[in-house]
């Protein structure tokens, strides 16, 4: 099981014929994780933590930054010190051998496709709330969004398939495949769009809040009532999680730092705290604004039973936030202020596209990097003559993600991909112990402070989140982890390049297919 392991050393060729100025201070490195944290997840999923845990979703976002808090800092020494193919992929290849390397690989795949579906949904909800708002025309609910799923069965009540949210995921795709570079000045306008937007959300909402709409402050309490999953503050923290994701932004740029042990830690405490007050604001805005009126305790947003009672609410002209598809600028307009509900409208139509490139774009890597180890079949790894791009994996992945995202609610495709992401934070955090007995005089720029605290702390929080997710959205990751492994013993494990012998060391494109797109 640990006995193929790609060999440090070859990796750490790359990186030594591709080292980076260290240039980035403390400011830099929290600027740079504030721009790539803050995004979706606030955006489109403020209004089923709204009905997962009431007013007292304010914990769940302390809660959620906290695990990502201790998760990067295990992140961040195996970062620095294996600063190629930027993953937990490879950190893990490095470490504990090839078999959990493909797993996380294949949870990774789950994490980046699944969220590039989710944005794409939260698009279509902001999109078609925009274009109601200034034309008055909206598509048949049928066709702008998909069904209800649950354990019992399939409800095609509200909607059958989500068509703005294919049109957006197959036009990214389209140009992924094209071959796309964005400029640092163009992200960094998306950037300050995003938090513009939410400040002038903030501005406006606060002064209007009112006490009685924080009681009760935990309807669902903190682990959700008897025989639900997923609900109360505790599950609400476990969707919320998806919020957070991109901090490794700080993480992978680790050996473009001066004096990591330093700035790296200051960086990523300094940018989550910073999101987490942010998120608390816009939380608390939105709460006290309206309130966060549950449509009935204890059921589960993506629902049928949840989407009957909405249905229900709409047709009497009350709809709640819990209820709204574009969260923030239905607050706005229920306090009057219908301009700022549009334009919060269209700054997530402009921002939201750039994030689902960027989710795209990191699962293609991920399946680039395992083709080439010989993985997967090398075809997919194949590049396009004209476009340089590998066009093969980037189309397979538009399919999948345009059709997970026509068929599936936001709320559901967010708790499935923090199923994958939590599962690789899990690996990464013992990965850092398995290194440090296993390796314990390597040089590490960056070494995670009283490890084994916070390693475990880190191991432990991603569980608790994880077994607080749904319980739909539990089965995912093992279901989809027993087709991984299937996939693995009939070829993978033949074809691998490492049980081969054969280690390359890529020096011109380590940790990105041709053409890259820097990550948002």
């Amino acid at each position: 099981m640990f006995g193929r392991v790609k060999p440090l050393d070859a990796i750490l060729a790359t990186a030594e014929k591709k080292s980076l100025h260290r240039s980035l201070g403390p400011v830099q490195l929290t600027l740079l994780g504030v721009g790539a944290i803050i995004g979706t997840g606030i955006f489109v999923l403020t209004a089923a933590a709204a009905q997962k845990a009431g007013p007292g979703m304010m914990w769940s976002f302390v809660i959620a930054g906290f695990v990502c808090a201790v998760a990067a800092l295990c992140y961040s020494e195996l970062a620095s010190m294996v600063p190629v193919s930027g993953s937990a992929y490879t950190y893990t290849y490095a470490v504990v051998g090839e078999l959990l390397a493909w797993m996380v690989g294949w949870a990774l795949i789950l994490e980046y496709a699944v969220a590039a579906s989710a944005v794409s949904v939260g698009w279509s909800g902001y999109f078609m709330g925009l274009l109601k708002s200034w034309t008055g025309f909206e598509l048949p609910a049928a066709l702008a969004a998909g069904p209800t799923w649950s354990l019992t069965g399939v409800d095609f009540s509200t909607g059958i398939i989500n068509i703005p949210a294919i049109v957006v995921a197959l036009a990214v795709t389209a140009l992924l495949m094209v071959g796309t570079k964005e400029s640092a000045t163009f992200n960094a306008i998306l950037v300050a769009i995003k938090v513009t937007a939410l400040t002038m959300f903030i501005a406006l909402a606060l002064p209007v809040m009112q006490g009685e709409h924080f009681a009760p402050f935990a309807p669902n309490g903190w682990f959700g009532p008897a025989g639900s999953s997923g609900m109360g503050i505790v599950g609400a923290a476990a969707s919320i999680f998806f919020a957070y994701v991109g901090f490794d932004a700080v993480s992978t740029a680790a050996e473009e730092t001066k004096n990591p042990q330093r700035n790296v830690p200051i960086g990523l405490i300094g940018s989550l705290a910073i999101c987490t007050v942010f998120y608390l604001l816009v939380a608390g805005g939105a709460i006290g604004a309206i309130g966060a009126q549950p449509t009935a305790l204890g059921v589960q947003p993506g629902s049928p039973e949840f989407a009957a009672q909405c249905s229900a609410l709409v047709q009497q002209g009350k709809e709640p936030l819990v209820c709204s598809k574009e969260a923030l600028a239905h607050v706005l307009r229920a306090i009057n202020y219908t301009w700022a509900g549009d334009l919060i409208g269209l700054a997530a139509n402009l921002a939201l596209p750039s994030v689902i490139l960027m989710m795209l774009y990191g699962q293609t890597r991920i399946f680039f990097v395992m083709a080439r180890d010989g993985l997967l079949p090398e075809k997919l790894a194949s590049v396009h003559p004209k476009w340089k791009t590998p066009h093969i994996v980037t189309g397979l992945t538009g399919i999948f993600v345009a059709i997970a995202a026509a068929l599936l609610p936001v709320g559901q495709l967010a708790d499935i991909s923090n199923s994958g992401t939590l599962f690789a934070f899990f690996m990464v955090s013992i990965a850092v112990l398995v290194l440090r007995v296993k390796d314990p005089s390597r040089v590490r720029p960056f070494r995670t402070p009283i490890v084994w605290v916070i390693a475990p702390v880190a191991a432990l929080g991603c569980l608790a989140l994880y077994f607080n997710l749904p319980v739909e959205a539990m089965l995912v990751l093992p279901v989809w982890g027993a087709i991984g492994l299937v996939v693995y013993f009939s070829y993978g494990r033949r074809k691998s390049h490492v049980g081969l012998g054969k280690v390359e060391v890529h020096e011109e494109d380590a940790d990105v297919p041709p053409q890259p797109v820097p990550p948002i």
